[in-house]
């Protein structure tokens, strides 16, 4: 046990990260302990007192006091933990796109992102392991509902998770959806925009409702949306890009229209569903387009596949209608 003074430098891998996170991984102190520790001076970076919200860059250095701390060999002692090979099948299946920073899955509906109370026992925040190379625990860096497929990314290394998480934040991730909807949008191509809010549905579940600017936890949504291709007056494809990032924004809005999103329980409108086409929800996180430093944008795109693929099928409609990118249909 080490009971001396340490001075560390912080990796490229671990820049951007915050201080409290960092010096977390390092020392068992809560957060308020750690508080306490930054305010009297005991955790300094460059040798100056700093708060906890301090963005790490590489190459600074980092104070830590005479507490524990997890070394060299200790932090490189992590291990992923075991999966069985149904799992590690699994998520290897669905990676899409992989490097140095990130991995990119596509993500099949029916499975829950993070575990939660209604979630039951499996889903992808527990089987991350699997995708470590044994020194970090690749991390989350966004969501999509249970029974959203598509696109999910997921940071390797801690500066990775850092950068992405702040990209989404900022809205400077370009995002596409597909969706099918019940009958076609009218008109066929624009913008919604409205405040939103958390409230209650006629049956008492949890749902956003429309609100007013001034009103309590009120949010602005902004959506694009474009009609790639129409099944008659019933069903249409619709891409769509979210200007915002907000609860069922998506589903919300297509609803707004009259036009809810097909296997949509919480937002329905009452139309005459097609005949022949597969239950669930048909959301589907298509394309992210990311920004990188010093490199060209990298545009991410996952094909569909289950439910939506058979539903296409049955309507007639056909992937490359869409174009080789998708952020074209805005244009």
């Amino acid at each position: 046990m080490n009971q001396q003074v340490i001075n560390e430098t912080v990796s490229p891998k671990e820049e951007g990260v915050r201080l409290d996170r960092w010096v977390k991984r390092r020392l068992p102190v809560t957060q308020g302990q750690l508080e306490k520790l930054l305010r009297s001076g005991q955790i300094r970076v460059d040798g100056s007192r700093a708060k906890a919200n301090t963005r790490l860059e590489a190459g600074m250095v980092v104070r830590l006091p005479p507490i524990h701390q997890q070394t060299a060999e200790e932090k490189k002692a992590y291990k992923p933990g075991k999966a069985s090979s149904r799992d590690e099948q699994f998520m290897r299946e669905m990676v899409i796109y992989q490097d140095d920073d990130m991995f990119a899955l596509n993500k099949p509906a029916g499975i829950a992102v993070q575990g939660g109370t209604k979630q039951g026992g499996r889903h992808i925040d527990g089987m991350l392991d699997i995708l470590s190379d044994g020194e970090y625990r690749p991390k989350l860096v966004h969501r999509l509902d249970k029974e959203t497929s598509g696109l999910l990314l997921i940071a390797r290394h801690p500066a990775a998770a850092a950068r992405l998480g702040e990209l989404f934040r900022s809205r400077d991730m370009e995002k596409v959806y597909w969706a099918v909807t019940v009958g076609a949008p009218k008109p066929p191509a624009g913008q919604v925009r409205c405040w939103m809010a958390k409230g209650e549905g006629p049956e008492g579940r949890e749902r956003m409702v429309h609100a007013a600017q001034n009103d309590e936890g009120a949010r602005h949504a902004i959506t694009d949306y474009v009609t790639v291709s129409q099944a008659g007056q019933k069903a249409a494809w619709v891409a769509l890009r979210p200007q915002t990032g907000r609860m069922h924004q998506l589903r919300f809005h297509m609803h707004e229209l009259g036009t809810s999103i097909l296997g949509d329980d919480k937002y329905v409108t009452r139309r005459e569903v097609p005949q022949g086409v597969a239950s669930g929800l048909h959301l589907h996180a298509r394309a992210l387009l990311v920004p990188r430093p010093n490199k060209k944008p990298l545009l991410l795109q996952a094909p569909l596949s289950g439910h939506m693929k058979e539903t296409f099928k049955v309507l007639g409609f056909l992937e490359e209608e869409a174009g080789k990118d998708p952020l074209e249909l805005f244009l």
